[in-house]
C-alpha cells in the first residue's frame, strides 16, 4: 500500500492498547481491575460543566480565533505569571486540542530532517512518535533507579551531537512520577542555552505534586532559559478534563507565529465550548484541584505499602502524577507478563516498553482505594504462582 513512510513507521500507543482490551473484557461483563488510567477517574467540576451548558445555550458555538480567544489566552498569561513566573503574552500562546496537540505542534515546528531530539528515558510514549513524524530522529538518554529517573547535566552533555536540536523534558514524569527541582534544572538549562538546544517543558501534570507546593518551570531560570524555551500545559489532569481536550503552549513569539501557522491549516481552534469550560476552570477556586490531590496522595501511599509486601518488585516512591512505576523484571518479558495477568486474573498494568523500559509496569493509582487493594490482592497471588 501506498501509505506515507513516516506514517507507516509510527508504532500504536501500548497504553490505550491495554486500555481498550481492558474495558473490551469490562463490556463481557468481567470484573478488571484497571491500573492503566492516564487519566484522573474524578468528574469534571460541576461549575466547569454548567460554563459548557451556557455557552451552547448563549450560542458560544461557532469559530473562535485559531490560537484560541483571546479571553482565554488573557487568562492563561495571567496563570503563568501568577504560578510559574513566566511572562508570556497572549501573542505567545497557542490554545490546542490538548496538550499532546500541542506537544506535536512545537515538535512538527522545530525538528526537521537530520535533527536529533533528545529524549530522556523512561519517556512518555508519545515523544518519538512524534518526532518520527518530523523527520528527525529521537536520542534517548537512559537514566535508573539510582538516578531516581532523571537526567543531569553530565549525562545530557554525553549525548548533544552537532545534530542535536531539541531537549524534551517531562516533570512531573509520565511515567514514573518524578520531578525536577530548580537546583536540578539550571545546569541542564544553561547546558542547553550553550548549545543552542530548545528545549520543549511538558508540564502536564504540573499540579499533582505530592512532596512540594510547587512545580518549576525551567523557562523561569532567566531571560536566555525563557528565550529557548516552550512550555506546554493543560486542563486535561489537574481538572479532570481529559475528554474536553484544551492544552496550551507558550515560547519566543518566532516559534509561536509558526505553530500558530500550522494550527491554522490543520485543526484550526480547540472546541468552543471547551474553550468556555477551561475559562471556568482558570477563574475558579483550587478546592477541587486539592481535594483531588491529597486522594492521590492517600492512593499512592496505600499503593505503595501494598506493593512493599510483594518480594522483588522495587519502585522508586513517585513526586507527582498518579503512576508507580515498578520494576517486574524478575518476572520476566513484560509485555508477555502484562498479557498474562490481564488474561488470568483480570488486573490491567502497562508494560513499561512503550515508554522505554522493557522490564518495567506501569500502574495508575487513578482508581480507588478499595480497587488499588482488590488488584494488588490479585497481583500478589498471580506473582506468587507464577515466580
Amino acid at each position: 500500500m501506498d501509505i506515507n513512510r513516516r506514517i507507516k513507521s509510527l508504532v500504536g500507543s501500548s497504553t490505550l492498547a491495554i486500555t481498550a482490551r481492558a474495558k473490551e473484557l469490562c463490556a463481557q461483563g468481567q470484573d478488571v481491575v484497571s491500573f492503566a488510567g492516564g487519566e484522573p477517574d474524578f468528574d469534571t467540576p460541576p461549575e466547569i460543566k454548567q460554563a459548557a451548558i451556557r455557552a451552547i445555550e448563549d450560542g458560544y458555538t461557532k469559530y473562535t480565533p485559531s490560537v484560541g480567544s483571546l479571553e482565554l489566552r488573557q487568562l492563561i498569561s495571567k496563570k503563568f505569571a501568577r504560578e510559574n513566573n513566566l511572562a508570556y503574552t497572549p501573542e505567545q500562546i497557542v490554545v490546542s486540542c490538548g496538550a499532546k496537540h500541542s506537544l506535536y505542534n512545537v515538535i512538527q515546528v522545530l525538528a526537521d530532517d537530520g535533527d536529533e531530539v533528545l529524549i530522556p528515558s523512561p519517556y512518555w510514549v508519545s515523544y518519538p512518535e512524534m518526532v518520527k513524524v518530523s523527520g528527525a530522529t529521537s536520542r534517548f538518554i537512559p537514566t535508573t533507579a539510582e538516578s531516581h529517573f532523571k537526567i543531569n547535566a553530565a549525562m545530557l552533555k554525553q549525548h548533544i551531537t552537532k545534530q542535536t536540536k531539541i531537549l524534551i523534558l517531562n516533570s512531573p514524569s509520565n511515567p514514573t512520577g518524578m520531578v525536577y527541582s530548580l537546583e536540578e534544572l539550571r545546569p541542564i538549562a544553561e547546558l542547553c542555552v550553550k548549545n543552542r538546544i530548545w528545549i520543549i517543558s511538558d508540564e502536564i501534570y504540573e499540579k499533582l505534586i505530592y512532596e512540594s507546593s510547587t512545580c518549576p518551570s525551567i523557562a523561569a531560570l532567566g531571560p536566555e532559559a525563557y528565550a529557548k524555551t516552550i512550555t506546554v500545559n493543560g486542563f486535561s489532569k489537574a481538572f479532570s478534563m481529559t475528554g474536553w481536550r484544551v492544552g496550551y503552549c507558550a515560547g519566543p513569539q518566532e516559534i509561536m507565529d509558526y505553530v500558530k501557522k500550522f494550527q491554522d491549516h490543520s485543526t484550526s481552534n480547540p472546541s468552543s465550548i471547551s474553550q468556555k469550560a477551561a475559562l471556568q476552570a482558570l477563574s475558579s477556586s483550587e478546592e477541587s484541584i486539592l481535594a483531588m490531590r491529597e486522594e492521590f496522595k492517600q492512593r499512592r501511599d496505600l499503593l505503595m505499602s501494598l506493593m512493599d509486601k510483594i518480594p522483588g518488585i522495587t519502585y522508586i516512591k513517585p513526586e507527582g502524577a498518579f503512576y508507580l512505576f515498578c520494576d517486574f523484571s524478575a518476572l520476566g518479558d513484560s509485555q508477555d507478563v502484562a498479557r498474562r495477568i490481564l488474561n488470568d486474573v483480570n488486573v490491567a498494568l502497562i508494560p513499561g516498553d512503550g515508554f522505554g523500559a522493557p522490564g518495567f509496569m506501569r500502574l495508575s493509582f487513578s482508581t480507588s482505594k478499595e480497587r488499588i487493594q482488590e488488584g494488588v490482592k490479585r497481583l500478589a497471588g498471580w506473582i506468587a504462582k507464577n515466580r
